[in-house]
């Protein structure tokens, strides 16, 4: 038995939990550079902004009645640990599956639904984040569960089995099951995108209950094992596995958006630089080694007007690596030449790719299977686990606190529980 606890327009909650004056006001999130909207509160969503909406599109009158902040990823993802930590000690199986979604083994339960409630009274209550529970024989289900729950505290008394912000599918009787099935569109459904909706719209399906009930070797020759297997969970049978063990990344990668068009090579090289810093320090924090580098550049697309290029490069380390040292090294080999002159850049990354373990890795005789130093990796990590990022680091990255390539945010939160200068002050 699942259920997935997820919290409700997770960005705007984080920004709640610290500026109470934001409760009760229409409230958007941004994304990188302050472009769209990427989490919205449910006063924001009553006033017509949708995802995914530009900034600028929004009309002023409305604008002037909204609060907007900058993503605040730093804040997000340790608000999202403090969730995660609470689930990890009320359960014994947790898979995160996103920032602000978890799913839950409750096999060994008996009564799901109270368990449920108090959990979800006990996440809001130690982290003043708001969460629904949905709880089903398979992840499928419970998915929809939770989107129930979500619907009934937006509109109380549209789903009666959805009480108090959980949801419980496994309790429902066959024919109230099958009858919430029918009135579920299937683009509600966990995994199904738009390409598939318009492909399952053209052949007749437009419900949950019309998948459930379509015949399955026509939809798996049509659609795959994939959109099979969510028949499957739709009619109860579990054939995605709770993954609490997170299996190993195939690459890794880091790039940003630019807050200005950037026409120097050097400070690309710095966002180059600092971009490989990040995604070794990733790759270190997973325990894994790559095998291959890759660096990419390009122009602002939505300026058709102006000259346009697309770089990117890759090559293989000499044996695999974790040392941003010789990461380094390999990424300042692949920018030589890689930029255009008279061309002004708004993208760039760095990706790690074969990556795998170290101790699956083949050596011989004479060499070893990996290059670099572990230990003095592990040294700079904890220094910067202790003081904070970028306590230590390379020159290379420009060692600027607000360098040209940096991201617009106008709007920025405090980091409320990651920094000493940011901390919440209370008078007494």
């Amino acid at each position: 038995m699942f259920a997935l606890i997820d919290g409700n327009n997770f960005y705007a909650s984080c920004e709640r939990v610290f500026q109470p004056e934001l409760r009760g006001r229409p409230l958007i999130v941004l994304s990188n550079n302050d472009g769209c909207a990427i989490a919205r509160s449910d006063e924001a969503k009553a006033l017509g902004v949708t995802m995914g909406q530009p900034l600028h599109e929004i009309p002023p009158r409305l604008r002037r009645r909204l609060a907007i902040r900058s993503a605040n990823f730093t804040l997000y993802g340790d608000m999202s640990a403090r969730v995660g930590a609470i689930l990890q000690d009320a359960v014994a199986r947790v898979e995160p599956y996103s920032i602000d979604e978890s799913f839950l083994d409750l096999s060994p339960l008996r009564d799901r639904l109270e368990f449920a409630r108090a959990l979800r009274e006990r996440v809001q209550r130690w982290t003043g984040i708001p969460n629904c529970v949905g709880i089903g024989p398979t992840k499928t289900l419970a998915k929809l569960g939770n989107h129930i729950a979500k619907s009934a505290l937006r509109k109380p008394g549209s789903y009666p089995a959805a009480l108090g912000g959980v949801a419980d599918l496994s309790a429902l009787s066959k024919g109230t099951l099958t009858e919430l099935l029918a009135a579920t569109p299937v683009q509600e459904l966990w995994g199904v995108g738009r390409q598939w909706t318009a492909r399952l719209h053209g052949i007749g399906i437009r419900t949950a209950l019309e998948l459930r009930t379509a015949p399955r070797e026509r939809l798996r020759q049509q659609f795959g094992v994939v959109l099979a297997r969510t028949q499957r969970e739709l009619a109860g049978e579990p054939c995605i596995a709770l993954e609490d063990v997170e299996p190993d990344r195939r690459q890794i990668l880091v790039s940003r958006s630019f807050g200005q068009r950037v026409d120097d090579p050097a400070a690309v090289g710095a966002a180059l630089a600092t971009f490989a810093q990040r995604a070794c320090e990733k790759l270190r924090r997973r325990g894994l080694v790559a095998a291959a580098v890759g660096v990419f550049a390009q122009t602002d697309g939505f300026q058709p007007g102006l000259p346009q290029h697309h770089a990117n490069r890759t090559a293989p380390l000499a044996r695999p690596s974790a040392d941003i040292r010789l990461i380094l090294a390999l990424v300042s080999q692949l920018q030589r030449g890689l930029l255009r002159k008279g061309c002004a850049y708004k993208r760039a990354g760095v990706w790690l790719f074969d990556l795998a373990r170290p101790d699956a890795l083949q050596g011989d005789l004479f060499t070893p299977a990996t290059l670099g130093d572990p230990r003095l990796m592990a040294t700079v990590d904890a220094i910067n686990r202790r003081f904070g990022r970028n306590t230590l680091g390379l020159a290379a990255t420009g060692w600027q606190p607000h360098p040209d390539w940096g991201m617009r945010q106008q709007h920025l939160s405090p980091c409320y529980t990651t920094c000493v200068r940011d901390l919440p002050r209370v008078g007494c």
